[in-house]
């Protein structure tokens, strides 16, 4: 398990039991992982929709407190807007979030997840309120 990883899960435990994964952290860009497993799906052994949320939401959380501004304590999503693009029945999907405001209040996160065939499977974007 990767140190960042570590610090994901000790941080938010809801990651640890998905079995979120972060590959690699920047504030330029996160990417994190969640594997396919039969307990996260639903009819037709498909990931479940709020599974890949929970992906997305994770990863662009980690990258908004990547780029919180000095004296802020931490974030909350209050806005999330998801694209599906198709289902994902094996594998894995990776997460990458990247930031596309970085503003005094909020911080705005785009997160596109793929799977293991590099097909794009939804994407994220999500408003993160800057706490103080």
């Amino acid at each position: 398990m990767s140190a960042e990883t570590e610090t994901l899960h000790a941080a938010m435990p809801f990651a640890a039991e998905l079995g979120i994964e972060v590959d690699a952290a920047s504030p330029d860009e996160v990417s994190a992982r969640l594997a396919w497993v039969e307990r996260l799906c639903t009819a037709g052994g498909v990931l479940h929709g709020g599974a890949l949320i929970s992906l997305a939401d994770t990863a662009g959380a980690f990258c908004a407190f990547l780029n919180l501004p000095e004296g802020a304590s931490g974030t909350a999503t209050i806005e999330s807007k998801t694209n599906f693009f198709a289902a994902v029945r094996a594998g894995s999907v990776r997460a990458r979030s990247r930031p596309l405001h970085r503003g005094r209040t909020t911080i705005v996160v785009e997160t596109d997840l793929f799977d293991d065939r590099e097909r794009h499977v939804a994407r994220v974007t999500q408003t993160q309120a800057i706490l103080t």
